[in-house]
């Protein structure tokens, strides 16, 4: 591994439009000066190094929020070495692949395709968050979203800001959401300068966004974020007539933490962002073990000497069980279950992969609402 200097890091926050929460942090890098550590001429390297160092950057910061990388596709093109590179850079942070959202941008030549999508299996193999980013402009396939199923997919930011005003614009806006939705992914729409463009994307289905319009170039996690007031509620486009949106369309990025966390460890986690509504705690798998709900939690806490009972024991003890539901699952599917539990109708459900590992939260009242006529 080659050593790693400092860099200038930026970082923004990534802004639920439905809660008005961050609900992870996008982290990138300019290294100062030119490296001698990898030879001139190779971007691919270049490029690992910015998203080790953004990581790095990020560590150093504390946040427990979930992280956004970019790589480009000629990055992970170059196959199992660079991935290994990648894994251990990342592992040497603190952080579990299932924390780690990893958007590959650029487009690549046709006869990378076969590469770049066994990096993307690959990626998703390891428990990583796969997105893919400058959706509308890149140049890929679009069914390469069909072929690496994506946990998100970036619009390009030049077209995500010139669709408001831009009637063809915004055809193709509408187009890419209305597709990734049908395929059950996340759409972000970054670089949002205005109001006015962050109103439009929410007007047709995108509810991730980020840009100077939401926060100032110097934000740092703990900060507040500005969230401009819809004038009304956005049609909810359902994918499916019969079984409606897919639980997949409500992920939202889950904090989680290991097993072994302690209560002070978790109550430091919430205090750090006041829009997390739950902590999933995780095995060496990445599989929920628990649930650390945000409002029960801190009433044990703050009951007499609660802290000093619990503090330094596993949060664990004050967690629940986690209420699971595969990501293919129907969203009113999602919420009848969650109806069965009279005691915790409203705790997030904990959404998993095929192989069970945790792949984020979805907020029962996002479902509530989105579901009623």
């Amino acid at each position: 591994m080659d050593v790693l200097l400092p860099a200038p890091a930026a970082f923004h926050p990534v802004v639920d439009l439905g809660t008005g929460a961050v609900v992870a942090v996008t982290a990138h890098c300019e290294p100062l000066g030119s490296p001698t550590a990898f030879p001139p001429g190779d971007p691919a390297r270049e490029d690992l190094r910015r998203a080790l160092l953004a990581a790095r950057a990020a560590a150093e910061l504390g946040t427990s929020l979930p992280l956004q990388l970019s790589l480009r596709a000629e990055t992970v093109a170059q196959g199992r070495r660079t991935l290994a590179e990648l894994h251990q850079g990342l592992t040497g942070t603190g952080r579990r692949p299932n924390e780690i959202i990893i958007c590959v941008s650029g487009g690549f030549a046709p006869a990378q395709r076969p590469v770049v999508t066994t990096a993307l299996h690959d990626l998703r193999k390891a428990g990583y968050l796969v997105g893919l980013a400058g959706l509308g402009v890149a140049h890929a396939p679009l069914d390469l979203l069909v072929d690496c199923l994506p946990y998100l997919v970036r619009l390009d930011p030049d077209l995500a800001r010139r669709s408001c005003g831009d009637p063809r614009r915004t055809a193709l806006l509408a187009s890419l959401v209305d597709l990734a939705h049908r395929i059950g992914t996340h759409v972000q729409a970054p670089g949002l300068a205005t109001e006015e463009q962050v109103l439009h994307v929410r007007e047709h289905g995108v509810r991730l966004v980020q840009g100077p319009a939401l926060a100032p170039p110097e934000w740092r996690p703990g900060m507040g974020v500005t969230v401009p007031v819809a004038r009304e509620e956005p049609v909810v486009r359902s994918p499916s007539a019969d079984l409606g949106p897919r639980v997949s369309e409500f992920t939202l990025p889950a904090v989680t933490m290991d097993l072994s966390a302690t209560a002070d460890e978790v109550l430091n986690a919430f205090n750090a962002e006041r829009g997390t509504s739950s902590i999933v705690l995780v095995d060496q798998y990445q599989r929920p073990r628990h649930t650390v709900d945000r409002t029960r939690f801190l009433l044990q806490l703050s009951g007499a000497y609660g802290h000093a009972l619990h503090a330094q024991k596993p949060a664990a003890r004050l967690a629940d069980g986690p209420r699971l539901v595969p990501k293919t699952v129907p969203a009113i599917a999602a919420l009848r279950a969650a109806g069965r539990d009279g005691e915790r109708v409203y705790d997030d459900l904990v959404v998993t992969d095929e192989v069970g590992r945790c792949l984020g939260i979805v907020r029962v009242g996002d479902l509530i609402r989105s579901l009623s006529p």
